[in-house]
């Protein structure tokens, strides 16, 4: 990561709020799920900590995303549900967490509204993947989604419009839809991506 981006990166975590203004949906019969947008900050810079999916799992089979899932009754708020998935799905304790902000909330093709809580942590702990739930847990370099070479668009049909859904080709991992996203998201919030 250069040290342009790094500046940027760190200006942009100073910036996300917990309580700014922010697009949340409200969408009859879609159920509300939270992720963690796990940022791991390193002396060179940041990756992200992403999820591949077992076969297992009830929706979004084998894809790359971030760990999360649906509220439970007993949560206390989004970024109660986004940390105890976290803990649920990679054994990532929230006394490692400092959540930085959420991003806008997302409404994907299955039936959900995903809402992003921002967090980092200062290394990666030792992880301990629920195998029901996760087949590997990898990190990516931020810089690499700033670049846009590693980056394609399509336009598809949603909801009666058009929406973009973007693909990034990492090694082996297709990183698209949903997860892209809020990538997406996360890189415009930090201020690092032009909309």
């Amino acid at each position: 990561m250069s040290s342009t981006l790094q500046s940027a990166l760190l200006r942009g975590l100073t910036h996300l709020s917990l309580t700014g203004e922010r697009d949340a949906l409200a969408i009859e019969g879609f159920r509300r799920a939270g992720v963690l947008v796990p940022l791991i900050l390193r002396g060179r810079g940041a990756d992200l900590l992403f999820t591949r999916r077992t076969d297992h799992v009830e929706t979004h089979k084998g894809q790359i995303s971030f760990p999360g899932g649906m509220t439970d009754e007993g949560d206390t708020d989004i970024v109660h549900t986004a940390l105890r998935e976290a803990e649920e799905e990679l054994g990532i304790a929230a006394k490692y967490v400092e959540i930085k902000g959420i991003l806008d909330d997302i409404a994907v093709p299955s039936g959900f509204i995903i809402t992003p809580v921002v967090g980092t942590l200062r290394a990666l702990p030792l992880l301990t993947p629920n195998p029901q739930e996760v087949a590997e847990a990898f990190t990516v370099p931020l810089a690499f989604f700033c670049n846009p070479a590693n980056g394609r668009s399509e336009l598809r049909d949603y909801r009666g419009g058009k929406r973009e859904v973007w693909f990034y080709q990492h090694g082996e991992h297709i990183i698209w839809g949903a997860t892209a996203m809020i990538v997406r998201l996360l890189l415009l919030n930090l201020g690092v991506l032009e909309s």
